[in-house]
């Protein structure tokens, strides 16, 4: 019996000794991961500020009108601009900041006299929007946005079922032109 249990001792010792490393090279590779995303939203953020300076400091953009979102070095514009130029030139500078990857322009054109209409009734879209969620548990914590009869859905839901019934009721709110869901499942 001695030389049984001796051999099974070493074999648990052996089945440890190269598992070891193994186990430290997962805890290295999380350690990595976790850091990577860690510069990854530090460097998103960067970007989005440089480019609300740059667009800022464009006179042929007018800044209080767009929004800057930054995920993975892609820059996200989001607004009202007063004409296509303006809309161009927003997405020219936003490329132009250095370490931005591409940029998507979902700028709206709305002239000066037509804003006071479209944001009003934008306003009242994402109330109704908004309103219509408060009543379903699953999506009382989704944000809404609206830009020119656009809905943008941001968040998170919990299963795909949820973010499909999200953009099925904000469809059927009276104004809607389409629904950008961009909700993320809950892990």
């Amino acid at each position: 019996m001695q030389y049984g249990t001796t051999m099974t001792t070493a074999a648990i010792l052996m089945t440890l000794v190269v598992a070891a490393p193994l186990a430290a090279g997962a805890a290295d590779e999380k350690a990595q991961t976790t850091t990577q995303e860690a510069k990854t939203m530090a460097s998103d953020s960067w970007l989005t500020s440089k480019t609300k300076i740059s667009l800022f400091a464009d006179e042929r953009v007018k800044m209080t009108q767009i929004s800057v979102d930054t995920a993975k070095g892609v820059v996200h514009l989001r607004g009202k601009v007063d004409s296509a130029e303006a809309k161009s030139a927003a997405g020219d500078v936003a490329q132009g900041v250095e370490g931005v990857k591409s940029v998507k322009n979902d700028l709206q054109v709305v002239t000066p006299a037509a804003r006071q209409a479209v944001d009003a009734n934008d306003k009242d879209i994402a109330k109704a929007v908004e309103t219509r969620f408060g009543k379903d548990s699953q999506l009382k914590k989704v944000d809404v946005r609206t830009d020119a009869g656009v809905v943008t859905l941001t968040g998170q839901v919990a299963t795909i079922g949820a973010s499909a019934k999200a953009s099925e009721m904000a469809r059927g709110v009276p104004g809607v032109k389409s629904v950008k869901n961009q909700l993320a499942f809950a892990k």
